[in-house]
């Protein structure tokens, strides 16, 4: 689970409306599924910066001051009254989804897609006549559209708005948003009693989830892709020092809001070097995770000969010499991305059915020795590619694999406590659990642009601290925006193959962060911070908030 911080720390306001949203929709839903099977058993993965997130949400919710703009549109008493700025977030927002599973299933809802495209085609003027009960309609319907398959069965008052459908009043727009505080209030403390009575463990991911390797070393980007151009900065200044900062927080941080410290870690995008692994065991996590291309780049570098895939892959590693009482999980990319990009166009009991055949062919094939099968994904985004966000097919597959004779769901604290002996690797190539190498944060020129300005910034970032001219808060509060400017998704989403709306959000989002990074620092931003660095204008796969494994 993860979402990057939204927040402009300046205001306290949050940018972009997805951490709500996905925590009311996706959070909720993964929830209600292993509460609904007790003998279900997984790990979640919490990011750190995610759960700071939803506390900042829930202390909006219990102080009654909203710091997201569109909570307080779909608070406004009266939207007649609405600015054109605040009218013109509503129309760029609320039709911001998935629109064949999440818009047109709803006739009341299309249709006010329908005349939002009607008007907008004879111009922009024309939007003006579009009243305050449209914009309230519009937004109340974007909420209920967003509220997960178990929100819609467990409470009535979401099932009776939509059943309403249109002429939403100011009172009806207040009972919906106390449904989402309550439903903000509830997801730490139900995934902690899921945690208490042992049937998930929940890891952690580095705080502000950095591409720990690149920040340690940019040079490792070419152990895996060595003709991709890098960027003109040599080095991430003190990147080692960061990484063991951002572990060292994700364990505390989680050890408070959990009741105990995580037992292993899932770096950022699954991104490993020897390097990483080594920082990490420091810090006292026993496993973590990445990509089967990870594995098997690493098999063809180190070994002579590199056995089938059936013969290495399930099985977890240790790194020789390194990285001590630390154990290294590989995922099945191939049955992961069944999961998150095909099966939402089956059946949900034939795609489950599936699932397990594929799975007992894996134990069929393994011998005497039980494989451990590592599935791996997106817990967020993959949902809303799914009829009813996923609901069929993940009760079907989870009362499925909770009855099941030969397979046992399991999670890797509990398997490492059995008799277990692990693989060992000479080394590790560099990777991530996209295409096994970092080219979706590194290697083009908008990419490169970027971790170029970071590595300025950081380099101010260290004098300043240096001179001692900051006092004890200032120095906490430029450290905090730093972290945040180190954090892999703003590199994620630069490139011409990624929609320019999402683009142009995130390439604004970094570049105000790091302008803010030097007024904290009591510094001139670099005129160069207001040019855009990426401009997008692809139709990925997903939206580009997923990418395949290969």
């Amino acid at each position: 689970m993860h979402q990057p911080d939204y927040r402009d720390y300046a205001t306290g306001d949050f940018v972009l409306p997805w951490t709500y949203l996905h925590a009311i929709k996706d959070y909720t839903d993964m929830a209600y599924h292993l509460e609904r099977h007790p003998g279900m058993r997984a790990i979640v993965n919490f990011v750190p910066v995610l759960l700071d997130q939803i506390e900042d949400y829930v202390d909006q919710f219990a102080t009654g001051q909203l710091r997201d703009p569109l909570l307080r549109l779909l608070a406004h008493e009266d939207l007649n009254q609405a600015t054109p700025s605040e009218r013109q977030l509503v129309f760029d927002a609320c039709f911001r989804s998935n629109h064949t599973k999440m818009i047109a299933p709803y006739p009341a809802y299309k249709r006010i897609w329908d005349l939002f495209n009607r008007l907008q085609a004879d111009g922009e003027m024309l939007l003006g006549y579009l009243s305050g009960q449209y914009l309230a309609d519009l937004l109340t319907w974007y909420h209920l559209a967003w509220c997960g398959e178990s929100v819609r069965r467990e409470h009535k008052l979401v099932v009776d708005l939509m059943s309403k459908a249109e002429g939403f009043t100011p009172e009806d727009r207040r009972q919906l948003l106390a449904l989402i505080g309550e439903l903000m209030a509830g997801i730490i403390p139900r995934y902690r009693k899921l945690s208490e009575t042992g049937q998930i463990e929940i890891s952690a991911t580095p705080h502000y989830h950095p591409l720990a390797p690149l920040l340690i070393d940019l040079n490792t980007a070419a152990e895996a892709m060595p003709d991709a151009p890098l960027p003109q900065s040599p080095h991430y200044p003190g990147g080692r020092r960061r990484v063991a900062a951002h572990v060292s927080k994700a364990r505390q941080s989680h050890t408070r809001r959990f009741g105990r410290t995580p037992v292993g870690m899932w770096p950022a995008e699954g991104s490993i070097s020897v390097a990483t692994l080594d920082v990490m065991a420091r810090e006292g996590c026993q496993w973590a995770a990445s990509g089967e291309g990870v594995l098997g780049n690493s098999l063809h570098r180190y070994l002579e000969q590199v056995p089938e895939r059936k013969e290495y892959l399930y099985r977890p590693y240790q790194i020789e010499g390194v990285a001590d009482g630390l154990q290294c999980f590989f995922r099945d990319d191939r049955l992961s991305d069944l999961i998150g990009f095909e099966y939402s166009r089956w059946h949900g009991k034939d795609a489950a059915h599936h699932f397990i055949r594929e799975v007992e062919a894996i134990g069929a094939a393994s011998g005497e020795t039980a494989p451990i099968v590592s599935i791996i994904l997106d817990g967020e985004n993959a949902w809303e590619y799914y009829p009813y966000n996923g609901f069929y097919f993940l009760d079907e597959l989870y009362g499925e694999l909770e009855k099941h004779a030969s397979i046992h769901t399991t999670t890797y604290e509990r398997y490492m406590s059995g008799d277990i002996v692990p693989g060992t690797l000479p080394g590790i190539v560099p990777g991530s659990w996209v295409y096994g190498n970092f080219s979706t944060w590194i290697g083009s020129r908008d990419k490169n642009r970027a971790w170029d300005l970071l590595c300025v910034a950081k380099q101010s970032y260290d004098i300043v601290i240096g001179s001692g001219r900051l006092s004890q808060s200032e120095q906490e509060a430029a450290e905090k925006q730093l972290c945040s400017c180190e954090s892999s998704d703003w590199f994620w989403w630069f490139g011409d193959y990624n929609p320019s709306h999402a683009v142009s959000s995130f390439d604004q989002l970094f570049r105000h962060n790091l302008t803010e990074l030097y007024r904290m620092l009591k510094l001139s931003p670099p005129q160069n911070l207001q040019d855009p660095i990426s401009q997008g204008g692809g139709s990925p796969e997903a939206g580009g908030a997923m990418r395949r494994a290969s």
